[in-house]
């Protein structure tokens, strides 16, 4: 049998094939695993760039492209049409990076294309002057491409050469590009050496070698049983490949205490935990020790647990990972000390707040007036400040700090509303229900009075969580070497937490890494998620400022289409079209995805696209479809193709999750970044197709689509 490694390429691309055409790859991939490719015309192509880079036949109309690594062993790269499948056989070149050591490819044919394009003298001041020629080639340049570079001075040239060149070579080149010093891209570039180690020479001709060095990119197929697994579900098996840089972070034997990675949306993150939450399980003893595995919401934890199910076939590591939301977490640890727990949801503590602020505090605005504070300042207020400190009187609360929360009380405001907040408390208690907040503290005491029960604890989306979940989370898990792994990215912080992990005692100093590379996002999509916030950097969890700086997309691809519609029933109509010409395509219904900011709104599409013969998901049901949620519980998600509906300026920002800012100018610009974020988050979970529609009048968080 011939040993296959399949490109995580092809699994993009395959995913998105039609049913037919899926099929006869299936049928021409198995014979050729069985080492019968004579009767698939493997076929050298006359003029090929690479000698190695040959063709199958699949049907009439497609062909696999196939590369050959060495004795009987193969890489299936891509299928595409015949003559599509023609050309870029003859236009590639296979070869092995002198400095990482890992598998790449190029389209030579388009370099030398795009080198007859440019001026042949160096232009006066050319993008890549900071970087001499040495330090091109100790980033992984080829040698022969370095004349070429010194003759580009501008972004679309350089934009135009990289979507020739392998993925690294591109890497670097669009860091150095970014303002990033040769010394910062060196530091990125050497963590995507696997583990750190030294090859002791890369051997150039040893494809396989590299491949192996690869897998970030190329998975060898250990027999036609997990060749066939891998092909019913390609776009769950894409999603759990690990980028080098990825592999190094999640693979750490030891660190000393918490780690922090840190990273915008698809640089990787929750791939990364969940990679290090089965990397410790796999070394635990077999004596009851666990990991713990938790994020901000339950629908998270699920797909957690569905992406570690699919990320690993071992029952004995499985078996040592929880992988539980934070809340429900709380909440198990309560209800096992005492019969029951009554959780006070919003339905019942949004009129309580309410009532409290029609009676409650007044300030006087910018204009003069005397107004009530708002039962959602008063709500804020308690939890951001009194149960965030564990404020437990008046006294203690004139005397707290109150970071973030905007315009200074004056100590008779303060007076009034701690009263107000009592008031609803008390209301609460007497009604004997907790918020998750307090059950959270809850929680945390119980769990100090005996032995922590985690050996490991993973935390992702960690920017969301509340000072009472750490307190939690801290009390799990003894202090010592890995026991805290934490993901964050403050800019897709969509909650009100601002926390500070060293005030509460997790010291993360010396153990952040930071993940630049966008893996998922195809560089237009990306391009307009970005302009979504506003430039400025934000604090992270361990007190520093978070920036953008060298964040960036590696792959390419359409354009987001935006589509303005006059009444909503058009832009309904126009999305279940769309929808229905993506499953058409044949792109699988969960890579699918439809996003709105409110829940009335999802109601509304989901009856829409349902009436419409659309199967729409359902995991209460165990119906597999397409997924239509919130903006908040597209965390942690991604899609192939992915719909954001409602984009009009009556919907977003929500009226109701923005502050006035006559009451307070400062909570006000931070509930408009944090509808940002919001967007930011939704718009960042398409991987390859974005398109956005509103009725009316766009939102004014969303910026023009440029062609």
């Amino acid at each position: 049998m011939a040993e296959l490694a399949i490109d995580a390429g092809f699994l993009r691309r395959y995913a998105g094939l039609p049913r037919p055409v899926q099929r006869a790859v299936d049928a021409a991939i198995l014979k050729f695993a069985e080492h019968t490719h004579a009767g698939l015309h493997l076929e050298k192509l006359t003029g090929a760039r690479d000698p190695k880079v040959r063709t199958i036949r699949v049907s009439d109309f497609w062909r696999g492209i196939v590369v050959a690594l060495g004795s009987a062993k193969y890489l299936l790269h891509d299928v595409l049409p015949h003559d599509d499948a023609n050309d870029y056989a003859v236009s590639r070149i296979f070869s092995v990076n002198q400095v990482v050591g890992i598998l790449e490819v190029r389209d030579q044919v388009g370099i030398e294309e795009f080198a007859r394009t440019l001026p042949d003298a160096p232009p006066t001041e050319g993008l890549f002057d900071q970087a001499s020629n040495r330090d091109l080639e100790r980033l992984g340049i080829d040698p022969d491409l370095i004349p070429l570079l010194r003759r580009i001075n501008t972004e679309p040239q350089r934009e135009s050469l990289c979507r020739l060149l392998p993925e690294i070579q591109s890497d670097v080149l669009s860091g150095l590009a970014s303002g990033m010093s040769t010394a910062e891209v060196w530091e990125e570039l050497s963590e995507r050496i696997i583990a750190g180690r030294d090859f002791g020479g890369v051997d150039a001709d040893d494809l396989e070698a590299a491949a192996r060095r690869t897998p970030d990119r190329f998975k060898f197929v250990d027999g036609p049983v997990e060749l066939a697994a891998i092909l019913a579900r390609p776009f769950d098996l894409w999603r759990t490949f690990l980028h080098p840089t990825q592999r190094d972070v999640a693979h750490r034997e030891v660190y000393s205490g918490p780690a922090l990675v840190t990273g915008s949306a698809g640089t990787g993150k929750t791939v990364t935990g969940l990679h290090r939450a089965v990397f410790l399980a796999g070394r635990l003893p077999d004596d009851g020790s666990k990991v713990l595995l938790t994020t901000f919401t339950r629908a998270l934890a699920d797909a957690l647990g569905k992406q570690l199910y699919r990320l690993t076939d071992d029952p004995a590591v499985r078996s040592r990972i929880d992988v539980v939301s934070i809340d429900k977490l709380a909440y198990e640890i309560v209800t096992q000390s005492r019969k029951r727990v009554t959780i006070a949801e919003d339905d019942v503590q949004d009129p309580l707040w309410a009532e409290a602020a029609a009676a409650g505090p007044t300030y006087q605005s910018r204009a003069g007036r005397v107004t009530r504070f708002s039962g959602a300042f008063l709500r804020r207020e308690w939890e951001q400040v009194v149960l965030a400190q564990q404020l437990a009187s008046m006294e203690a609360y004139r005397d707290a700090q109150r970071g973030g929360r905007g315009e200074g009380l004056r100590a008779a405001q303060r007076d009034q509303v701690w009263a107000a907040m009592h008031s609803v408390a008390a209301q609460l208690a007497k009604k004997g229900l907790r918020t998750h907040t307090q059950l959270a503290d809850e929680a945390a005491e119980i769990v100090r009075r005996s032995t922590p029960p985690y050996r490991h604890v993973v935390v992702d989306e960690a920017q969301d969580l509340h000072p009472a979940q750490w307190r939690l989370l801290r009390a799990l898990v003894a202090p010592g070497p890995n026991d805290m792994f934490l993901l964050a990215d403050p800019y897709q912080r969509i909650y009100d937490n601002h926390v500070s992990l060293a005030q509460l005692g997790i010291q993360v100093r010396g153990r952040t890494r930071r993940l630049t590379v966008n893996y998922r996002t195809t560089h237009e999509i990306l391009d307009l998620s970005v302009r979504v916030l506003n430039g400025d950097s934000v604090l992270g969890l361990d007190d520093q400022d978070d920036t953008l700086r060298g964040y960036r997309s590696v792959t390419h691809g359409g354009t987001p289409e935006v589509n303005a519609h006059t009444d909503r029933d058009g832009e309904l109509d126009a999305l279940v079209e769309r929808v229905g010409t993506w499953l058409e395509q044949r792109v699988e219904p969960h890579a699918i995805g439809v996003a709105a900011r409110t829940g009335n709104l999802v109601k509304t599409i989901s009856r829409t696209l349902s009436e419409a013969h659309i199967d729409v998901a359902d995991d209460r049901r165990g119906i597999d479809g397409v997924r239509v949620t919130t903006m908040h519980r597209m965390k942690g998600l991604e899609f192939q193709c992915l719909a954001v509906f409602g984009l009009d300026a009556g919907t977003l920002p929500a009226p109701n999750a923005v502050t006035s800012a006559a009451e307070d100018p400062h909570s006000h610009r931070q509930d408009l970044q944090r509808e940002r974020c919001l967007l930011f988050v939704a718009l960042t979970r398409a991987r390859d197709v974005l398109y956005l529609s509103h009725t009316g009048a766009p939102s004014t968080l969303l910026p023009a689509v440029t062609p």
